[in-house]
């Protein structure tokens, strides 16, 4: 057959990765935001003596890093998205970077902890009207950072995934957890802000530590809500709402499903492998067609079909097409 021939049938498997994300960009913004709020903290938090605001401002810079790692992510699935190395393209580098930055954010929470109980064991003496407003201009440029990062329309369930019947949703997972390192930082900004205002007015100086506390299993939750949705993606689990999906496309007569493997390979981007039994068996393209043209997001699909070797065996009842 000739080159010619085959390159009708060849398709690539970038799949749109090697565009830039709308995460991108915003990443970056807040990448600079974050590491200027860093160096201000810091100095503040030395220059008052407040150990609140040092240890926030080293909140920062280990976000900042994890904001690093997410625009790294970005740049390095654009950019080697027609790499022939990667079955199914980078989409899933999306993913890894999402894991990355749910690691990196129960570590900060794990942090957050042993730097509480030794505040209660080690209180120390703050400037409270300096470290007050700092925090304070802290937490407003993390806000303005959580709305720079801030999803259209789904972070308001953004700590489960949603595979029931035609709801396959983008999650870009890289951008969640930049998003939720923002957001870390801003109640970390708000709890120093509350725990300060008591110790200056009530001279409550233990709330500084209970607040980092209760913080850090806030944060442990977004972890856990994160791990579990970019893991699921990274070890190719099974997605069931598509699964109901192809099979009623394709079940009609006598024809079964017999083998279906569907699992993410990028942002609302997805693969299938379908095996297919029946008596009168259709050409691949044609069960293929059908199950793209239900669902646009089975961006890749592998059909193979299998004739039922006699007539004469009782024949399942069939199915409405």
């Amino acid at each position: 057959m000739h080159e010619e021939q085959m390159a009708r049938w060849h398709h690539g498997h970038t799949f749109g990765q090697d565009q830039k994300q709308s995460g991108e960009k915003r990443t970056l913004i807040v990448v600079g935001l974050t590491l200027v709020m860093m160096v201000w903290e810091i100095a503040a938090g030395l220059i008052y003596g407040s150990m609140a605001l040092l240890a926030d401002g080293l909140h920062m810079g280990s976000h900042a890093t994890a904001l690093g790692i997410a625009a790294f992510a970005y740049a390095y699935a654009r950019k080697n998205a027609a790499s022939s190395r990667f079955s199914f393209g980078t989409g899933k580098v999306n993913a890894l970077g999402g894991f990355t930055g749910a690691v990196l954010l129960a570590g900060f929470a794990l942090f957050m902890v042993v730097e509480s109980i030794d505040r209660f064991i080690h209180p120390v003496t703050i400037s409270f009207d300096g470290a007050i407003f700092v925090a304070i201009i802290g937490l407003i440029v993390n806000g303005v950072s959580a709305w720079i990062l801030g999803d259209d329309h789904d972070h308001s369930h953004a700590h489960h995934e949603d595979d029931s019947h035609h709801s396959h949703d983008h999650h870009d997972h890289n951008r969640r957890a930049a998003y939720f390192h923002v957001l870390a930082d801003a109640l970390t900004s708000l709890l120093a802000i509350v725990a300060l205002l008591a110790g200056k007015y009530a001279g409550w100086n233990w709330m500084d530590p209970a607040m980092g506390i209760v913080g850090a299993i806030l944060i442990t939750r977004w972890s856990w809500g994160l791990l579990k949705a970019t893991s699921g993606i990274l070890l190719d689990q099974q997605q069931t709402g598509i699964q109901q999906d192809v099979k009623r496309v394709v079940e009609c007569g006598d024809t079964r499903v017999s083998d279906l493997h569907v699992w993410s390979i990028g942002p609302n981007l997805y693969a299938a492998i379908v095996a297919v039994v029946t008596h009168d068996p259709q050409p691949p393209g044609h069960y293929r067609d059908r199950i793209q043209t239900d669902n646009s997001s089975l961006v890749h699909v592998t059909v193979e079909v299998h004739t039922c070797p006699s007539h004469s065996e009782r024949r399942s009842p069939p199915l409405p097409c």
